[in-house]
């Protein structure tokens, strides 16, 4: 669905993206990891049309996309979370959902003062459809929350939530996991392993807990100083030399105990 060819973003001088090429397979689930600094966010920023790239190209099936804004993007199918939830705090969490198709009645001023029945209709089934996807992530009991409320957990969930009120086809998670207690993390990792089996979806997701890219995750792609540093299964990546080293910064004669601590720190 994706391909990146010999991607660059550079900051005056600073290469955080310096020549990646990474393909993403429909209906995957791939996993990027790597170190700090090595290039992950903002690869998905530019990816995603956050940022505009110095030079390469990224496609979309087929189609050149390199450079389209983020709401370009995000009707054809290409949507993305961020590590910090960016929730509406004030509005509910039911709310906080309704505002995500883009195109609807009420945006437009006419349409508010001379056709409230349409309006009106138009959100009762946006209600409708909010509330399946609250019950489909069995957060249905904090429809009526305020969104500011909610734990650090439940508003990646809320994040997810917004990716399901829209015909998503592909959807990059920015650390999913970042600062989420391990049940509502299972229940993450449950709600992304469904949307991909049953409805479709392709995710592609930085993380840094390997428990939890191990169980979603085939391929693994590792970057590392802008560049893509290894491919594989998690086995493979965790077995890879190049990876702990770019970890650890160990050599061959220390891969056994930097193996078994990568798991901690990657």
């Amino acid at each position: 669905m994706i391909v990146v060819d010999n991607l660059h973003k550079h900051f005056n001088g600073f290469h955080a993206v310096d020549g990646a090429s990474l393909t993403i397979a429909t209906g995957s689930i791939t996993g990027l990891i790597g170190p700090n600094g090595a290039g992950k966010t903002t690869l998905f920023n530019t990816v995603a049309g956050v940022l505009k790239p110095t030079s390469g190209r990224v496609m979309m099936d087929g189609e050149d996309v390199t450079g389209l804004p983020p709401h370009a993007l995000f009707d054809k199918g290409l949507l993305r979370t961020f590590q910090i939830a960016h929730e509406f705090a004030s509005m509910t969490v039911r709310e906080n959902l309704m505002m995500v198709p883009s195109g609807q009645s009420g945006e437009t001023l006419w349409n508010a003062w001379f056709r409230r029945a349409r309006v009106a209709e138009e959100e009762r089934e946006l209600a409708r459809r909010a509330d399946e996807v609250l019950e489909f992530l069995t957060i249905d009991h904090l429809a009526s929350e305020r969104a500011g409320n909610l734990s650090g957990g439940q508003k990646k969930l809320l994040e997810l939530g917004r990716t399901m009120m829209v015909d998503a086809r592909i959807v990059f998670l920015d650390e999913v996991g970042a600062g989420v207690n391990r049940t509502l993390l299972n229940t993450i990792g449950d709600a992304i392993l469904r949307l991909n089996r049953e409805r479709g979806y392709t995710f592609c997701m930085i993380e840094h807990d390997m428990d939890f890219i191990g169980r979603l995750c085939d391929p693994v792609i590792c970057m590392a100083e802008g560049r893509v540093l290894a491919e594989g299964t998690i086995d493979e990546i965790k077995s890879n030399e190049q990876v702990i080293e770019a970890y650890l910064g160990t050599g061959l004669k220390n891969k056994t105990a930097a193996g078994a601590h990568a798991g901690a720190v990657a």
